[in-house]
């Protein structure tokens, strides 16, 4: 096609369709002729050029100069021409057209990229849940923001208990018009899914809560108002307190290394009867005694207990609204324990790291050693 364009003497549909058509063919007879990226960008100038474009030259010679009246079809045959080419710019292209564009050799090897890394404490994290996965636990997660009943009443939690005391729990504002077990708060551990866990499903059950929680805590080099925690229950039919430490020792020896011997010790916690205290040889000085176990060979790591028949109460309670024959957590035909851990107090020993501010600094000194 000649690049000047001939004037239309008339303006007619049938005197319209002969020269669009002509503009079409000349179109399709060009995009046989693209094959590499300098042709296209010459087609992308020679037919949509801001100043001598063959569209721009079209628009001068047709459009400003048609009647009033034939400016609708002519404006319809115009777009219509415009949008076949701009269909064949954004076309995919070829490979050697995309070396062209980016002035690669693609048969060389790609550039690698550094992928980010999980936050050290998300590491450890996932490493804690994967032992449990390996064990037949499934993963359960809850919201941050509790009511009073799954945080502490269907825990066994009495209204005075001290774990309810603003000085530990930061409660919404504005919950004072609500009834008690209504009443939210920003949940203190990662119990409240036990209970919505037993809510919605029938033994057995295995599950690992890993999450946040909030409590009103000074924040110092051990202590932080925002921390993680894993938690794990178990019910089913003949569950004992030897499965309880059969699985923990397992899981410490998983994570600290076969060598690791564990202990427990008697303790209270409202929604586990009988509870304890678990030990675990110091990982630092092979149970000989030094500054990190206060000499005394052994470090505390974790609470645990079996579930307190209080606790299933308040879960068959809340299973009869639905279905008051309903009897799948009767606990004189079911057991269960559970347990639970601090997550940075875990990360600060694997990775030698003495204040917990430094996870939740952003500080890319400190992440970068875990890179």
């Amino acid at each position: 096609m000649d690049d000047s364009i001939p004037q239309l003497l008339t303006y007619d549909d049938a005197a319209l369709d002969t020269e669009f058509t002509r503009l079409t063919n000349q179109v399709q007879v060009d995009v046989t002729f693209l094959n590499s990226y300098e042709d296209r960008e010459r087609f992308r100038l020679d037919w949509l050029g801001r100043k001598q474009g063959r569209l721009k030259l079209i628009s001068e010679a047709w459009l400003k100069s048609a009647p009033p009246e034939a400016k609708k079809a002519l404006g319809i045959r115009f777009n219509q021409l415009k949008q076949k080419i701009e269909a064949v710019l954004e076309a995919p292209t070829t490979a050697s057209q995309e070396s062209a564009v980016q002035g690669i050799d693609i048969t060389l090897p790609g550039a690698l990229r550094t992928p980010g890394i999980p936050h050290p404490l998300l590491k450890t994290m996932h490493e804690i849940v994967s032992v449990f996965h390996h064990l037949g636990y499934s993963t359960n997660l809850g919201p941050q923001v509790e009511s009073d009943f799954y945080n502490f009443e269907a825990l066994n939690f009495p209204p005075n208990h001290p774990a309810r005391d603003t000085q530990d729990t930061l409660v919404i504002a504005n919950q004072q018009t609500r009834p008690s077990r209504d009443r939210l708060l920003m949940r203190t551990h990662t119990s409240p899914v036990q209970i919505r866990t037993m809510i919605a499903q029938v033994p057995p059950i295995r599950i690992v809560i890993p999450g946040k929680v909030h409590r009103n805590d000074a924040a110092d080099a051990t202590h932080s108002p925002i921390f993680h925690q894993i938690e794990g229950l178990c019910v089913d039919t003949n569950i004992t307190f030897s499965d309880l430490k059969g699985t923990l020792d397992h899981a410490m020896k998983a994570l600290f290394g076969s060598d690791v011997k564990t202990r427990f010790f008697p303790s209270f916690f409202p929604f586990t009867e009988p509870s304890a205290d678990v030990q675990i040889s110091c990982i630092f000085c092979g149970g000989k005694g030094c500054r990190k176990c206060k000499h005394s060979g052994w470090i505390e790591l974790l609470g645990c207990g079996m579930v307190d028949p209080a606790v299933f109460a308040a879960v068959t309670a809340e299973r009869r609204k639905i279905n008051p024959a309903d009897d799948a957590y009767n606990p004189e035909k079911i057991t269960g324990f559970a347990f639970g851990m601090g997550v940075e107090r875990i990360a600060m020993m694997l990775h030698g790291v003495s204040d917990i501010g430094h996870f939740y600094s952003g500080d890319m000194r400190f992440l970068d050693q875990f890179a």
